[in-house]
């Protein structure tokens, strides 16, 4: 590694903290397949583990230090020993876990400090009464069983590898972090952006009821100057905060964000108390308006057609975990150099540093829910909880425009006639709008729509003729098929407001290049017959793209997909990031000018 500490930054750019101290690095380690570690007390400072791992890399890759493997060890333990930085003694101390898979007890010096379930989502666990002076020992159990309840995503369930599933990943998969606090500390600041009106409004949440007294200063800044300053007090433990945008020395009233023009808002809160400061976090958002009306999309009043492209998140040497903030700035620009103006973030929260960057450089996202595979009623509570903490956490990124729920029915796979499985959809279908009801929904992205935003349909014919026969009229697709499946469900009739977006195509894969050595004894595949050089690529990506564009209620695309994954190898880079084709050229075809913008619905 390049640095002793691995991602080093801090995880969320988007609430900050002046007191960070970072976790991540070596731990000691052991498996726990027999069980013992809770029986035996594992948990206490004397129990010494065996192993090494570097976190926060999953066991199962080559940058932890134990891997690759695909060996599946259901219970892990993690332990460290800490001494509290100086400028932190004497204060509230948060610890903070950016995700952890699948369930993770914490014990500090011994003592039980809080759990936490749910894989890709985060916690924090104020530590403060379990610290002692000196030294402190951090133990963490985690559970992650071959549960398919779990939203599991691209992260396949047994030994090996299968069709698009690839290795998973178990335990610390994100950064490990402490801040310190005051007595009351922010728990939560939601930005929520009002284009029309020129304002925005903050919702506010301390983790505890404040003193008499407790006050909050927020300040809205833009490019270094000063918008707006607003004090209030802060009586109970929400407050709700409206916040004028307008500057008042500016001809020009606000800044939107879009991709074309990525503004951004800084937002410094401070809480107060007889003129002590008892928090300061910084975080941001982008004034930006998005909704589907008569069955278009618009981005700041503006018709938006969509060029996304499917990213599933995944490296060689560390899975899901991004090996360091370049990389992901990285996959962001080459993205934009290839044409696209959005990515459909596959089956896996990603990274918040991702969306911090995508908010920076112009980059629309979906943000997808890894899918479980089996429907149970623990289907609907880990559905439920992974999407409430998935808005929670990455509410006040701009770049997020729609998210996706569920794919392909995955998980509800009986949804075409059951009607508990479409309930559930309506269900995560209208906690977005209560949670949330800025953004638009892809409930079911695939087909077998029940209520939704997007009729987002995939199909994968490797001709431009069989993808026009296929959506010849929207009238055709809403009654019969796409392909093979269903549009919508039985007995859900369309509103005729759904915006219609070709959401899976493509998948083009090279005969000429295969596994580049990242899964042993498995034939690489793609979609259909590989393609023989770049002549062939060119030629088919265009002639399905062209198609696409052709569909006259059509509003976008999404072309999978953005880099080889394991044994998928029908990306446009490799897994290293190396393009297939030349990138200019690719990049005028995706952003062909003859690509009707106006299409009929």
């Amino acid at each position: 590694m390049p640095c002793s500490v691995p991602r080093p930054e801090h995880p969320r750019p988007d609430f900050l903290r002046d007191t960070f101290y970072n976790l991540n690095g070596e731990w000691s380690f052991a498996f726990d397949d027999e069980n013992l570690g809770i029986r035996e007390k594992w948990y206490q400072p004397g129990h010494a583990f065996p192993l090494k791992i570097l976190v926060p890399f999953a066991y199962q890759t080559r940058a932890s230090g134990l891997g690759p493997t695909d060996a599946i060890h259901p219970r892990l333990w993690y332990r460290r020993s800490l001494v509290l930085p100086e400028c932190m003694q004497g204060r509230r101390i948060l610890l903070h876990f950016g995700a952890v898979d699948f369930e993770a007890g914490v014990y500090v010096n011994g003592e039980m400090a809080g759990t936490h379930r749910g894989g890709y989502t985060p916690f924090t666990l104020d530590i403060t009464p379990f610290l002692k002076d000196g030294e402190n020992d951090l133990c963490v159990s985690v559970t992650d069983l071959p549960d398919c309840t779990q939203p599991r995503g691209k992260q396949y369930w047994d030994t090996g590898v299968m069709g698009c599933w690839y290795t998973p990943v178990s335990g610390i998969w994100q950064t490990v972090y402490l801040e310190a606090a005051g007595p009351v500390a922010l728990e939560s600041v939601r930005i929520t952006p009002d284009l029309d009106r020129h304002e925005c409004t903050l919702f506010m949440k301390l983790d505890h009821v404040p003193e008499e007294g407790t006050e909050t200063e927020v300040t809205v800044s833009h490019a270094g100057q000063e918008i707006r300053r607003v004090t209030s007090s802060f009586p109970e433990q929400r407050l709700t905060l409206p916040v004028n945008l307008v500057a008042r020395d500016h001809l020009i009233p606000v800044f939107p964000w879009s991709p074309d023009h990525p503004e951004l808002y800084d937002v410094d809160v401070v809480i107060r108390r007889d003129g002590q400061v008892l928090d300061h976090v910084r975080t941001y958002f982008g004034l930006r308006k998005i909704e589907v009306r008569g069955g278009r999309v618009y981005l700041n009043n503006t018709p938006l057609y969509q060029r996304l492209i499917l990213d599933q998140g995944y490296w060689p040497d560390t899975l899901i975990t991004p090996p360091s903030d370049e990389a992901l700035q990285e996959d962001i620009r080459l993205t934009l150099e290839m044409g696209y103006n959005g990515a459909r973030k596959h089956q896996k929260l990603e990274d918040p540093r991702y969306y911090y960057w995508a908010d920076r450089m112009g980059l629309l996202v979906w943000g997808e829910i890894p899918s479980p595979y089996a429907f149970t009623p623990d289907t609907v509570t880990n559905l439920f909880e992974t999407f409430s903490g998935f808005m929670e956490r990455d509410f006040n990124h701009p770049c997020i425009i729609t998210w996706v729920p569920l794919n392909e029915s995955w998980g509800v796979r009986q949804i075409f006639t059951d009607r508990r499985q479409q309930a559930l959809a309506r269900m995560l279908y209208q906690t977005a709008k209560a949670l949330d009801g800025t953004r638009l929904v892809s409930v079911n992205d695939g087909w077998e729509q029940v209520e939704t935003d997007i009729c987002a349909l995939h199909d994968y014919a490797d001709r431009g003729d069989v993808l026009a026969a296929h959506f010849a009229s929207r009238a055709q697709v809403e009654e019969h098929a796409c392909d093979w499946r269903p549009c919508y469900c039985e007995n859900v009739r369309p509103t005729g407001q759904e915006a219609f977006l070709v959401t899976e195509y493509g998948g083009i894969a090279f005969s000429t290049i295969g596994l580049q050595g990242n899964v042993e004894g498995m034939e690489s595949w793609g979609y259909h017959d590989k393609v023989t050089d770049e002549e062939a690529f060119f030629t088919r990506f265009r002639d399905v793209t062209d198609a696409i564009r052709a569909i006259p209620y059509c509003q976008g695309y999404c072309y999978t997909q953005l880099t080889d994954v394991m044994q998928e190898v029908n990306g446009l880079l490799t897994p290293d990031r190396k393009p297939k084709m030349d990138v200019e050229r690719f990049r005028s075809l995706n952003r062909n000018p003859d690509m009707l913008t106006n299409q009929s619905v």
